[in-house]
C-alpha cells in the first residue's frame, strides 16, 4: 500500500511539473507575441501659421491739471470732442468708440500726499476707448494721433490700462486645417522612423492633440499672431 501510493505521488509529481513547465511556455510565448504586437512609436507634428488679428482695442487716455475745479471740467470737454472730431474725421464710428465718465483727483485732498507743495490742486483724466473689427483703419488712425499734441492735449501712455491690444478671434475657422497640417506632419515622421527601422507603419493606437497657442509674432508687430498647435501620435509598428 505504502510503495502503491509512493508511485501514485511520484507519477503526480511529473504530471504536475509537466503541467506547470507548459502553463509557463505559453505563457511566455504569449508575453512574447504580445510584446511584437505593441511595438509601437510615439512622433509629434508641428502646424504654425500666421494670421492678421481681426479685433483693435485701443485706449486713449489724456490727463489735464488745473486749480479750478470748474475749469478743469471744461477742457476736459473740450478735448473730449477734439479727440472725438479726429476720430470721425478718420473714418472711426460712434459704435465703435466709448466714451468714460472723467475721473479728477483733488490732490489737496488726497490722504496719500505727503508734500502740499504742488503746481497743481486737481489732476483730471478721461479714456475714450476704441473697440473695431478695421484693424488697418485703427492702425493708420493711431500714426496719426501725435496730430493732436499740436492741440494742447497730453496723453498717458505708459500705464498698464492705455496698451493697444490686437486680439485674433478666428481659431476655430483655422482649427481643422491646422490639425490635419499636424497630423499629416507626424505621420510623414513616422513613415521616416519605420523605414530606418526596417518597420511597417500601422494603425494609430493613440492620438493627442496639443493646446492652440496664439502670440505676437514679435514686439514690433502685435496685429500679427503667430497660431501654433502641436499633435502627439502613438503609431503601431510591425515588421
Amino acid at each position: 500500500m505504502t510503495n502503491l501510493n509512493t508511485k501514485s505521488m511520484f507519477t503526480l509529481g511529473i504530471f504536475i511539473f509537466l503541467g506547470l513547465s507548459s502553463l509557463g511556455y505559453f505563457i511566455s510565448s504569449s508575453v512574447v507575441k504580445f510584446k511584437q504586437y505593441d511595438r509601437s512609436v510615439t512622433v509629434k507634428g508641428l502646424s504654425q501659421k500666421e494670421y492678421k488679428a481681426d479685433i483693435v482695442l485701443w485706449p486713449i487716455k489724456f490727463v489735464l491739471p488745473d486749480n479750478d475745479f470748474f475749469k478743469l471740467n471744461e477742457n476736459i470737454e473740450k478735448n473730449t470732442k477734439i479727440i472725438l472730431d479726429f476720430l470721425k474725421n478718420n473714418g472711426v464710428t460712434d459704435d465703435e468708440i466709448t466714451v468714460q465718465s472723467p475721473s479728477i483727483t483733488d490732490r489737496l485732498a488726497s490722504d496719500y500726499s505727503n508734500s502740499r507743495n504742488f503746481e497743481y490742486r486737481y489732476l483730471g483724466k478721461r479714456t475714450i476707448n476704441i473697440y473695431s473689427k478695421n484693424v488697418d483703419k485703427i492702425r493708420e488712425t493711431i500714426s496719426k494721433l501725435n496730430e493732436l499734441t499740436k492741440e494742447g492735449i497730453v496723453f498717458k501712455i505708459d500705464d498698464y490700462d492705455t496698451r493697444i491690444e490686437y486680439i485674433f478671434t478666428k481659431l476655430n475657422e483655422v482649427k481643422p486645417l491646422m490639425i490635419e497640417e499636424s497630423t499629416k506632419k507626424a505621420r510623414e515622421v513616422a513613415l521616416k522612423f519605420a523605414k530606418d527601422s526596417s518597420s511597417k507603419l500601422g494603425k494609430i493606437k493613440k492620438a493627442r492633440q496639443g493646446q492652440f497657442s496664439i502670440t505676437n509674432r514679435d514686439k514690433n508687430t502685435p496685429y500679427i499672431k503667430t497660431v501654433r498647435v502641436v499633435s502627439t501620435v502613438e503609431y503601431y509598428l510591425s515588421d
